[in-house]
């Protein structure tokens, strides 16, 4: 995240649809999800999924559809019962009632949307009319930051990767409004394709402005020239997953010597930032190239830029024509949806976002139970030993890099349901006056927050995600594992279900995240959580063998016509799933240790069952725009070879299925990482 033979395959089949009618419809595995004219050895995903796939429509405001979807929007219909009667009865001022009440009231209030325009956005806009020297560039890329606009660079304050306890500032790659530098990059149709339409939109916005066609189309072009300047000096996503790329930390007067073009004492002032003497500035390259383009880039082509960043940023929150344009590039063309999802659905996701503390402790008291706590805590404790036992038995590992392994592992923390401290919204101003003003508030708010950091200790204890958050992550920097609420519910986590499927689902995942600490590059990090290579040498090249083995894999895999899975790009997650996958098979193993053998439900066995578990869980399908997005950016990979591909690595697999050599869940070389 994350033992018996049949002799004849195709037997197997023939007797699970004779024997289908009989069933009875198990608490925590869906049978009516299967197709089973499908071997589950010749395909797993149909098999679990096949029927589930075939009736299932995705929704029309949707660019994809499966299980995190399906919990997303139940938790949405909870969150939204919580606005709606906080928008109703907002309370004391300033109290987590108000804010999140007054804020969802301005989003769902687009009469008023309506009639103010792009008034929000003006003193901005006047602010950036008003630029007429390179000076006064580099004081507006500061000033786009202290309001949350992405612009350039990316600034804010956070660990050092190599003394993970420290916060300092780090200063980033960004300044794009497309997904990554490659659509600006790539030469095949497709991407010509999208710039085409980017232009077009970028086009469209600027005459929404106000300005006529020659103009716009004029700013147009400038637009896409300096951001194709920024994306050549950009690093590729799959450079971005060695986090040796990722650091540069540099003394002040380093950085200004790098960055001649960029006053860091003028916009460290305008951002309040005080008492820095060394910085991370990564990748080097891409602030050198933004560096010279403060030099030789006009100001009025600055300007057009400026003003394209704020109103791009903005347009969700403007006026319906400017969101539905931002729809039609980001929505239709990107990622396939064919209509705007409903207004309270968005409002409840911007409300969420921009106050999820507050939206998810009510969130946390009506649905959390303690006892799933408990449960999770016993899990992720089996786990651990499975992982334990694990590397104590790698043929390929030395002791030395073993002790390390398990020092790490040792020191795994765990962050289970929603946080146990608060940091609240004390200093937020939200009204009932303007949505797009709550916005730029609340960005104001969380730019300004972020810098309080500078010069404190680390607090390890905050969290990345709302508590009604369907997903769950690992952090290299904290050594650390975490787990909502909003994930806490079936088909992951089910009180109701029986051992086998919990493993093979919530247990996955678990497992998912556990391994991403020795993942391509969470294995990078020590266990105090600190960029460190604690690997022998020789150690490292036997691992970096066997992932490579992963990589190509996966890079086999067609999604559409010519278009591949890009197995460097999904690597750290392939390594989750696939090792996470095995740790929780050996901890439902010993769950079993002393125990009578369960019995068969629904005429599969325990062991199938936890892979129907895994299975259920990666339900899901996609439009063909939204398979290109995700191939292009993401480093997960598509939901049928989340559960194919590592499945046909795990001989517990072709063992609880009686699956023989030829059959295409089986791999001739199977790949074997932890």
């Amino acid at each position: 995240m994350h033992r018996y033979f049949f002799q004849v395959v195709a037997a197997f089949a023939v007797a699970l649809s004779m024997s289908f009618s009989a069933m009875s419809q198990s608490k925590g595995f869906d049978t009516s999800f299967m197709n089973t004219s499908v071997s589950p050895c010749e395909d797993f995903f149909e098999f679990a999924n096949g029927t589930w796939l075939k009736n299932t429509e995705i929704p029309a405001a949707e660019s994809r559809w499966g299980t995190f979807n399906i919990l997303a929007d139940r938790n949405n219909e909870i969150l939204r019962d919580i606005l709606e009667g906080a928008a109703k009865k907002p309370g004391k001022k300033d109290s987590d009632t108000q804010l999140i009440g007054d804020f969802y009231s301005t989003c769902m209030d687009e009469a008023t949307i309506e009639r103010l325009g792009t008034k929000p956005i003006e003193p901005i806009l006047k602010e950036i009319a008003a630029l007429s020297t390179a000076a006064d560039v580099r004081r507006q890329i500061a000033r786009m930051h202290l309001n949350g606009l992405p612009s350039v660079f990316s600034f804010s304050a956070g660990p050092d990767l190599k003394d993970a306890d420290v916060v300092i500032v780090n200063a980033f790659q960004a300044g794009l409004s497309m997904p990554n530098r490659d659509y600006y990059t790539n030469t095949d149709d497709r991407s010509k394709e999208t710039r085409e339409k980017f232009t077009a939109y970028v086009r469209n916005m600027f005459k929404l402005l106000g300005d006529n066609e020659a103009a716009a189309a004029e700013n147009a072009a400038t637009v896409l020239k300096l951001q194709t300047r920024l994306a050549n000096a950009s690093l590729a996503q799959v450079e971005l997953r060695n986090p040796d790329n990722r650091y540069n930390k540099v003394t002040l007067e380093d950085a200004q010597k790098l960055t001649p073009g960029i006053s860091w004492e003028a916009y460290f002032t305008e951002r309040n930032v005080k008492g820095v003497n060394e910085m991370n500035i990564a990748p080097a390259k891409f602030f050198q190239e933004a560096s010279a383009m403060i030099g030789d880039v006009p100001v009025s082509e600055w300007k057009t830029y400026f003003r394209w960043m704020t109103v791009n940023a903005a347009a969700p929150y403007l006026p319906k024509a400017f969101a539905d344009e931002n729809f039609e590039f980001f929505g239709k063309f990107l990622s396939g949806q064919k209509e705007r999802q409903p207004r309270w659905k968005t409002c409840v996701q911007n409300t969420n976002s921009n106050l999820g503390e507050a939206v998810g402790m009510e969130y946390v008291r009506r649905q959390f139970k303690p006892e799933a706590k408990a449960r999770m805590d016993e899990l992720i404790d089996n786990l651990m030993a499975a992982m334990k036992e694990r590397i104590d038995n790698l043929e390929w590992m030395s002791a030395d890099t073993k002790k390390q392994a398990q020092a790490k592992l040792s020191t795994f923390k765990r962050k289970i349901g929603y946080p146990d401290k608060l940091r609240g919204y004390k200093g937020l101003s939200i009204g009932r006056s303007s949505y797009a003003g709550n916005i730029l508030s609340s960005n104001r708010f969380q730019a300004a927050r972020n810098l309080e950091d500078l010069g404190k200790p680390r607090d390890k204890t905050r969290w990345g995600f709302t508590p009604s958050t369907v997903n769950a992550s690992y952090s290299s920097v904290n050594n650390e594992i975490t787990f909502p609420a909003g994930i806490l519910q079936p088909p992951f986590f089910n009180f109701e279900a029986d051992d086998a499927i919990n493993y093979g689902a919530i247990g996955g995942v678990i497992g998912h995240e556990i391994t991403h600490g020795f993942d391509d590059s969470g294995s990078r990090f020590d266990a105090d959580g600190n960029l460190k290579m604690w690997w022998t040498p020789d150690d490292r090249a036997k691992f970096e063998e066997r992932a490579s083995c992963v990589v190509d894999q996966f890079n086999k895999y067609e999604v559409q016509p010519n278009l591949f899975i890009n197995g460097k790009l999904t690597l750290g997650e392939n390594i989750g799933d696939f090792a996470g996958l095995t740790v929780a098979y050996d901890a439902f193993m010993r769950s079993l240790k002393g125990k009578p053998r369960p019995e068969n439900i629904d005429g599969f066995t325990p062991e199938q069952r936890f892979f129907l578990g895994w299975a259920r869980v990666w339900a899901g399908k996609y439009r063909q725009e939204a398979e290109v997005l995700q191939v292009r950016t993401n480093t997960h990979s598509l939901p049928k070879w989340r559960v194919n591909g590592p499945l046909s690595n795990m001989p517990q697999f072709r063992q609880a299925f009686g699956c023989k050599d030829g059959n295409a869940m089986i791999r001739k070389n199977s790949c074997s990482v932890w």
